[in-house]
């Protein structure tokens, strides 16, 4: 039984909160699982004076959006409320509803196109009272810029709306909702604003294309560099942000010397993300669902592998590291370095036992490999015949046992029909090669450049059968609608042993939280916000089953060793230990929720009001 959780203390009761994220029921990156997973904790304390801002993308939104209809919101009598029928009354595009995630938070949504035809003189203002520069021919600019126009809009009337000593809080995620800020503050809207920078975006570009970012962060010069990368106007937005606010904030101390050097300003507080960990962990059951997704992962691999030669799935590891496709700033390089180093080892040393890698990201490809999907197909059918041809032994055998006059098993090949063993004898023929299992499972549009492919290429790491590390390269994210896995991201996660996510540039990071949030033990970096988080907040962390590959200040050979060193020590743990070590994971989730995190938020919030 669970023990209920005391309601938290109101955050200064007599203030609204707008949280405004260019993805409110628009999923295009990671700040999506940031808002949507925080929903529940921040709806707990703020209640109906939360809500949330974001632009209206009909697409996007018609799966996870519910708007009120004119009567549900002509009862509302709250000021978000208000603030919508006056916008309507001048004539706006903007509807109220329901998010339909956990929490059900009530959203604003703005349509940033209805003010296209005013873009001309929008811009002109940004850059006559701002100096932002915007080109005629970014359409992304140009939805950014109309909806930070709308954005201020709604949110004067909404301080209009407020009867003291009510006061509104409002804060705003990233660059792209940032660009109302300098207007607001120009304008002095009695609003209390917060910013937060998840990742500089000058910063995300140059540790890309710089191997010794950090060595070199202290000489950028900011505006020379967006010029290069044809970033300028986003970052200028980005800085205006971040000066324009009463309290500026980021996410882990790493990202606190990019905003130091990068926007010329110290963030004022840090505010580390977490998880809504009850969605994600089943008190009671995480092992047995550990072992029901890993016997799906089996099925892929069979079909993958087995075509080819096969090898003891009892004795085989499942590794992953998945995220967005930065071959340096992701850890995919330290990676493979560590796991052709680790191939070495396993067969020079005599273990039995293997390991699979999954790399699971997303890149374009023309379609699914045709030799992966028809060996999967081919096996289903020796499943089906498999399980025909044991029907027909059951029956027959049963029938045999009770007219038995002995004791003696019979014969169970002459209890099968030759046209079943027909059938089961040419499936076989028809599936088996020998040719080599594929590394990709996909076609991609450019393979000869891609830097994984040609990895494995030059290591030879292509899957021979002596390779005692397999690699299974997947450049799509893993969904239920995947005739290859047929399952979703969690709980692909869940079935897999380890997570591998050494990022050498990672602001924060959660795709080590997702797995420890479903027990599953994790590697991420001292680069990474939420390793740098895990080594000053978390005693013992590998004990729980999080590791953290030093990065800072290392060469790429000691962090490769190091990273070796750490998947050699995993391979060599017993099914006890694993367990054990699921079990210590598992109970350190909760060091992460958002229950315990969201305090850091609070205090932003509550030195908004103290500063304005």
């Amino acid at each position: 039984m669970q023990v209920p959780v005391p309601t938290p203390e109101p955050v200064a009761p007599d203030a609204l909160l707008v949280e405004v994220a260019w993805e409110v029921c628009n999923q295009v990156g990671g700040i999506y699982t940031v808002i949507r997973s925080k929903v529940p904790a921040t709806v707990q304390v703020w209640d109906e004076r939360y809500c949330l801002l974001g632009p209206y993308f009909a697409h996007q939104a018609q799966g996870e959006f519910e708007p009120y209809d004119d009567y549900q919101l002509a009862k509302l009598s709250d000021p978000f409320a208000g603030a919508v029928l006056e916008m309507r009354k001048r004539g706006y595009d903007v509807c109220m509803g329901i998010w339909l995630v956990t929490g059900r938070p009530r959203v604003v949504l703005i349509n940033p196109f209805q003010v296209y035809p005013s873009l001309g003189q929008i811009k002109s203002d940004l850059w006559h009272h701002h100096h932002i520069p915007l080109p005629d021919n970014d359409d992304l600019l140009h939805q950014v810029v109309a909806f930070g126009e709308l954005a201020k809009v709604f949110l004067q009337i909404l301080a209009a709306e407020v009867v003291p000593p009510q006061r509104v809080i409002t804060h705003f995620h990233e660059w792209m909702t940032g660009v109302a800020i300098p207007a607001l503050r120009r304008e002095q809207v009695p609003v209390h604003v917060v910013f937060t920078t998840h990742a500089t975006l000058l910063g995300r570009y140059l540790a890309m294309n710089d191997p010794n970012f950090y060595d070199h962060l202290m000489q950028v010069d900011w505006q020379a560099e967006a010029r290069h990368f044809n970033i300028e106007p986003a970052v200028t937005m980005e800085r205006a942000a971040a000066h324009g606010s009463h309290v500026f904030t980021t996410v882990s101390e790493l990202t606190v010397r990019e905003c130091i050097y990068l926007l010329d300003r110290i963030p004022d507080a840090v505010l580390p993300n977490g998880l809504n960990i009850e969605r994600f962990v089943a008190l009671h059951e995480f092992q047995n669902l550990h072992q029901q997704y890993k016997s799906k992962i089996h099925e892929f691999v069979m079909a993958h592998f087995f075509q080819s030669y096969s090898f003891d799935l009892d004795k085989t590891l499942y590794l992953f590291t998945s995220g967005r496709y930065e071959y340096h700033n992701k850890g995919f390089d330290l990676t493979l370095e560590a796991l052709a180093r680790l191939n070495y080892r396993l067969q020079q040393s005599g273990l039995e036992g293997n390991v699979v890698m999954f790399f699971i990201t997303k890149r374009p490809f023309h379609s699914i490999n045709p030799q992966v999907l028809q060996s999967r197909a081919v096996l289903e059918e020796v499943q089906a015949t498999c399980e025909a041809i044991e029907q027909q032994v059951g029956e027959r055998l049963f029938y045999a046992a009770a007219a038995s006059t002995d004791h003696r098993l019979p014969d169970l090949g002459s209890m099968v029909d030759d046209y079943w063993k027909l059938r089961y004898r040419r499936l076989l023929q028809t599936w088996k090669t020998s040719n080599l299992p594929p590394v990709i499972t996909h076609n991609l549009v450019d393979d000869a450049q891609d830097d994984i492919l040609n990895f494995l290429r030059r290591s030879n790491l292509v899957n021979n059968q002596h390779d005692r590390v397999k690699i299974v390269y997947h450049p799509d994210f893993v969904a239920p609608t995947s005739p290859l896995f047929g399952m979703e991201y969690g709980q692909f996660v869940r079935g897999c042993h380890l997570g591998i996510f050494p990022s050498y540039y990672e602001p924060w990071g959660y795709t080590p939280l997702e797995c420890v949030a479903r027990g599953v033990p994790a590697i991420t970096s001292d680069l990474s916000g939420f390793g740098d988080y895990v080594m000053q907040t978390v005693p013992n962390h590998e004990d729980k089953g999080i590791f953290v590959v030093q990065r800072q200040e290392k060469s790429f050979d000691e962090a490769a060793e190091e990273l070796t060193d750490m998947l050699w020590n995993f391979v060599q743990l017993n099914r006890r230990e694993r367990i054990m070590q699921r079990n210590n994971v598992e109970s350190s989730a909760e060091l992460f929720d958002w229950k315990n995190l969201r305090v850091h938020y609070d205090r932003a919030y509550e030195l908004a009001l103290e500063r304005s």
